[in-house]
């Protein structure tokens, strides 16, 4: 479980006890659910990374809701989070952070395409070899806080943990042209393990 989840889980837990105490069984029942669905939101588990250098990894869980073209060439993919889904980020290629910028924005549904323009987001770069890529950690509208563990300069090996996004979000990631793109839309992918891609001349 992230370290993250502990400042809501451990409040319904002693909420529930303290209930349970009080014989309002039916309420303390109610606590205890909302803290086992906190346990399994922030959940982390171990993935099996791909050792090929030339392939790069999503860098979250979730189902592919959109591929297209940006104006700068880079091909975006869309990856939505359900709150059902593991919500921990991971770093798509190995490399260094070469930056990391917060934009403040909206909290519209991160299932709406707008949202990867207009609400809040952290956008990372990590540049691996010949590859740069680019990623957006976005909040939606249930999501209110972006968490991230990395800094420029840092190095991350493939499929490190970066960061998570609470309760529902996106995750865009912008493959280069020396990037062949190998999920199309409607895949369900999974952080660190599931190929997006591979480099072409890695």
């Amino acid at each position: 479980m992230a370290r993250e989840g502990y400042p809501f889980l451990l409040p319904l837990l002693v909420l529930a006890a303290l209930l349970l105490y009080a014989g309002m069984n039916g309420l303390a029942l109610l606590f205890l659910l909302l803290a086992l669905f906190v346990g399994y939101f922030f959940r982390d588990p171990e993935r099996v990374i791909p050792s090929d250098e030339s392939l790069v990894v999503s860098p979250a869980d979730g189902k592919i809701v959109g591929i297209g073209v940006e104006p700068d060439g880079t091909t975006r993919v869309s990856i939505f989070l359900s709150v059902f889904n593991v919500h921990i980020n991971r770093a798509p290629l190995g490399g260094e952070v070469e930056s990391v910028r917060y934009h403040p924005g909206r909290f519209k549904a991160a299932f709406n395409p707008a949202a990867s323009v207009e609400n809040e987001q952290n956008v990372l770069v990590i540049r691996g070899g010949s590859a740069r890529i680019k990623f957006s950690q976005i909040a939606g509208i249930l999501a209110r806080r972006i968490v991230c563990w990395k800094k420029p300069g840092d190095l991350v090996v493939k499929g490190e943990r970066i960061g998570l996004i609470r309760f529902g979000s996106r995750v865009d990631v912008f493959l280069p042209d020396e990037v062949v793109l190998s999920v199309k839309q409607g895949d369900k992918v999974e952080g660190g393990s599931s190929v997006i891609g591979r480099i072409k001349h890695a």
